[in-house]
């Protein structure tokens, strides 16, 4: 469970440890995060796992099939080396490909170079 694989594949890992030692295994034992899932009906078991889990993947789900976003229909994208957490098919995929910059233009000309606080009194 160290590999990232991509297919259709069923990993299942009966384990003996606490629940919140399974959730730190799945979260450190690979550098990879394409796409992660829980499944459970324990809602305090499931939002440990979500707060503890989130940011170990892509894309995660609760209670849901792990297929794999839909470009156009969800965000998608990898985390840590699966990836530079890219969104294809959201606006925030765009932000990759812009350099913000600024043009500001002024309608009323100042006279002067200082402001109103420095003029003497």
């Amino acid at each position: 469970m160290e590999q990232e694989i991509f297919g259709p594949v069923l990993t299942i890992y009966i384990y003996n440890e606490s629940w919140e030692d399974i959730c730190k295994i799945v979260d450190s034992t690979s550098p990879y995060a394409l796409t992660g899932a829980v499944f459970g009906e324990d809602k305090d078991a499931v939002l440990f796992a979500k707060n503890m889990l989130e940011h170990s993947a892509g894309n995660f789900y609760i209670n849901d099939k792990p297929t794999g976003a839909v470009v156009g229909q969800q965000p998608f994208g990898g985390s840590r080396a699966s990836g530079t957490n890219d969104k294809a098919g959201s606006s925030l995929n765009l932000l990759r490909w812009t350099s913000v910059r600024t043009v500001k233009r002024t309608f009323d000309t100042p006279e002067d170079y200082r402001y109103p606080f420095m003029n003497e009194e």
